[in-house]
């Protein structure tokens, strides 16, 4: 993976939560251009980071900056904490823009976003509207105080920039968003829960799977109260691991040797999907449909756990 060094250009605090960071490349340099949905990863102590890429128009061919929006989570694993010390002249290290969330291009499009999952729809709407393509955007949060964007967002989607607030009357209605579809593309990017909610009514609804694309932006799927260990063993050596509590299989399995191919480690990417030959997963990823994961012969096993005392895996 290609690293280069960038500099904090600028830093904009959007909300008390949320700070954005203008990247620039050493002078001179021209950056690799990116998709519309792209993300960069920024290492961080002890690893990295995926940070969405965000643009309002579509001049992303030959950018000599990257724009991206954090926001700081005070239970996570210090990523972000780390980012918001950052202040200007400051220097990090940035992967090349990578985009697992690209758009169909020439198809309408509704997009729904919960949180800081706005980052890459900015990108995406921009790119769309652009284009001349439909494209409408749902964008929900607790309240408009903690949200960034809404502003600008109006000012570039007009109305069909629809805003939904908890704490009042326009609170997100995922029956109403799935029925106003029709035969568009239903792009999803947020927290674990919404995305499963919006995926199950759609599915529910008939709404064919390759329509729906999605996005996690949570970064605690892997972990959850009262996890127990449990075994893998995997199917070609004979060979049996222990996953414990707080790890994940992908970390167990490498550090054992194992060659292993993924990428997000968030569950939304599919990459590392293995096929279970038995025992009983326990999804946690935003891949796999409702009838899958019920089926349980695959798994992602970036996120995924075991309900079962062993699972055994096709590797």
């Amino acid at each position: 993976m290609t690293k280069r060094q960038m500099r904090v250009a600028e830093r904009r605090d959007l909300t008390d939560r949320i700070s954005e960071f203008t990247l620039s490349a050493a002078p001179g340099e021209t950056l690799p251009g990116w998709q519309a949905g792209a993300h960069i990863r920024v290492d961080v102590p002890g690893g990295d980071r995926a940070y969405s890429l965000i643009a309002w128009d579509d001049a992303r061919s030959a950018p000599d900056t990257y724009v991206i929006a954090v926001q700081r989570e005070e239970a996570g694993a210090g990523g972000s904490a780390h980012m918001h010390g950052l202040a200007k002249g400051d220097m990090i290290q940035v992967a090349e823009p990578k985009c697992d969330f690209p758009v169909v291009s020439g198809q309408g499009a509704v997009l729904l976003a919960g949180g800081i999952g706005i980052t890459p729809m900015i990108s995406m709407a921009a790119a769309l509207r652009a284009a001349g393509t439909d494209v409408v955007l749902h964008y929900a949060g607790r309240t408009r105080g903690v949200m960034a964007y809404c502003d600008a967002l109006g000012d570039l989607l007009g109305d069909d920039l629809h805003i939904h607030c908890d704490d009042d009357d326009s609170a997100l209605n995922l029956d109403a968003v799935i029925d106003s579809l029709g035969d568009r593309q239903f792009y999803i990017c947020g927290p674990k829960g919404m995305i499963d909610g919006a995926r199950s009514k759609a599915e529910a609804a008939g709404v064919s799977p390759d329509r729906v694309h999605v996005e996690l932006f949570d970064n605690g799927s892997a972990d959850a109260e009262g996890d127990q260990s449990f075994e893998v063993e995997i199917a070609s050596t004979g060979e049996v691991f222990t996953v414990p509590p707080g790890r994940t299989i992908i970390e167990v399995l490498e550090e054992s040797g194992q060659d292993l191919i993924y990428d997000c480690q968030r569950g939304d990417c599919g990459i590392c999907q293995t096929d279970v030959i038995s025992g009983i997963p326990d999804h946690r990823d935003v891949v796999l449909s409702d009838a899958e994961k019920a089926e349980g012969k695959v798994m992602q096993i970036c996120v995924s756990r075991a309900k079962s005392a062993r699972l055994v895996l096709d590797l």
